[in-house]
């Protein structure tokens, strides 16, 4: 069990867990969950924290087909720039390793983003906690249990 797992149950939220053997040589954590569970890319979404010019952490919900959009996220957290936060404070502050951070149950709350194409999905993937680990949930769950706004934040 995971914190985000825990949460989902906790909350009786309606959700299904995929697992899948992670290789530790994949290039990129959420291409592989796509390729491994046979999924959409534009449905499964990486977890990635940025550090805004004050030091606040934020939490981008971004497709794993495509990359986030920092100028954009800056503009949607009305900060004047955002860059990827530094990997020890990304763990410290959610409670996960790097690759298999969830936006759900982190150590902090943190303010969140999602990327708006999530709205048109009956349902996206997200991490479960840990690599290897996916959850499958309406995106309107996962806005309303991280506090988050949907905001066009990604590029293909």
């Amino acid at each position: 069990m995971t914190p985000a797992l825990d949460l989902l149950k906790k909350r009786r939220i309606e959700h299904q867990v995929h697992s899948y053997e992670h290789d530790p040589k994949a290039a990129s954590y959420g291409l592989e969950a796509a390729e491994k569970l046979a999924l959409n890319p534009a449905q499964v979404f990486k977890t990635l924290l940025v550090s805004s010019e004050k030091g606040e952490l934020l939490v981008a919900v971004v497709p794993v087909a495509g990359t986030l959009d920092l100028k954009a996220l800056a503009h949607a957290a009305g900060v004047k720039k955002v860059d990827m936060a530094d990997p020890a404070a990304a763990q410290r502050a959610t409670g996960y390793l790097l690759g298999g951070i969830s936006p759900l149950g982190q150590k902090k709350r943190l303010r969140t983003f999602i990327d708006d194409t999530a709205q048109s999905f009956a349902s996206v993937y997200v991490s479960a906690g840990r690599r290897g680990l996916e959850v499958q949930l309406a995106a309107s769950a996962l806005c309303e249990l991280t506090q988050a706004q949907f905001a066009s934040i990604g590029r293909e």
